[in-house]
Order: C-alpha cells, then sequence, then structure tokens
C-alpha cells in the first residue's frame, strides 16, 4: 500500500497536512510528525483517528486511501474541529 512514489507523496502531504492544518486548529497544542511505520502501526487503534484533508482531487475517486480515513475538508475545519473527541489522536494527511 505504501510503495514508491504513493509513499514519498504520502509523507509530503502529511508533513504539510500536520504542520500547517491542524497548527492552524490547534494554536497553543504542539503538533507531532510521524513516520510511515508509526502510522501503520496505529492502524485499527480505536484511539487514533485518521483525517484525510487532502485539497486536490475527488476523494471518492481516489484508488489509494488509508482503511478508516475520514475524509474532511481542510477549507472547513471550523465545522468539524470540534467533531471529534479531544481524549483521541488525530493525524492528519
Amino acid at each position: 500500500m505504501f510503495e514508491g512514489r504513493f509513499m514519498k507523496v504520502f509523507i509530503v502531504a502529511l508533513s504539510v497536512a500536520m504542520l500547517g492544518v491542524f497548527a492552524a486548529a490547534t494554536i497553543a497544542s504542539e503538533v507531532t510528525r510521524i513516520s510511515v511505520e508509526e502510522l501503520k502501526a496505529m492502524l485499527g487503534n480505536p484511539d487514533v483517528i485518521i483525517l484525510d484533508v487532502d485539497r486536490e482531487g475527488n476523494w471518492e475517486d481516489r484508488d489509494r486511501k488509508i482503511l478508516g480515513a475520514v475524509r474532511e475538508n481542510p477549507k472547513e475545519i471550523e465545522s468539524w474541529m470540534n467533531r471529534y473527541p479531544k481524549d483521541k489522536t488525530l493525524v492528519l494527511y
């Protein structure tokens, strides 16, 4: 699933999303970057919510997605940022 070019794109997207969107929404909080391997270890954990905040393309038509990821529009962060429990770990990519 995370091989070759897709892995590089994924890492860049994850970094951009975490540093951009999440940092803007959590001024006082610390943003942590994670590796692909760390994310793989988190998959299936009920305390982790993975958010796909990609701005480009149609999410429904993409042939590669992270299993269990929830699509959120990064331009509408105010409408969804409080939807997720504070005791969960949010991973944005």
